[in-house]
């Protein structure tokens, strides 16, 4: 990843512990480095475990919330159809910037969170 930003990889499933372990104290992290500019690359996403919704509910109350001015850009990278189409039907409520990208437009998808 580029210098002041933070990404991650999802292949397969995703769970609670996912988002104790590794994704809630990465992005606390990042934010205490400074303004938040995230990748997120979905390569497969086979199933998503109810207690990992909720962590994700509670992550985006606490970070998107509370922490709204830090967010300045957020890149989807997937080649999943409802993945992306969810994104950009709801990126209004992603604080910052959000854009999606293909998988085969990842190093584009790294150099447009890192622009400006």
């Amino acid at each position: 990843m580029p210098p002041g930003t933070v990404g991650f990889r999802v292949v397969g499933e995703v769970e609670r512990e996912d988002y104790d372990n590794v994704l809630t104290p990465e992005l606390n992290r990042a934010l205490e480095a400074g303004p938040l500019r995230t990748l997120y690359v979905i390569e497969s996403l086979d199933e998503i475990e109810p207690t990992a919704l909720w962590a994700d509910t509670k992550l985006g109350f606490d970070l998107a919330v509370r922490h709204r001015d830090a967010w300045v850009r957020s890149a989807i990278v997937t080649d999943i159809h409802w993945m992306a189409r969810a994104t950009r039907l709801f990126a209004w409520m992603i604080p910052g910037e959000v854009r999606v990208f293909s998988l085969a437009e990842s190093e584009q998808a790294k150099a447009w969170i890192t622009d400006g």
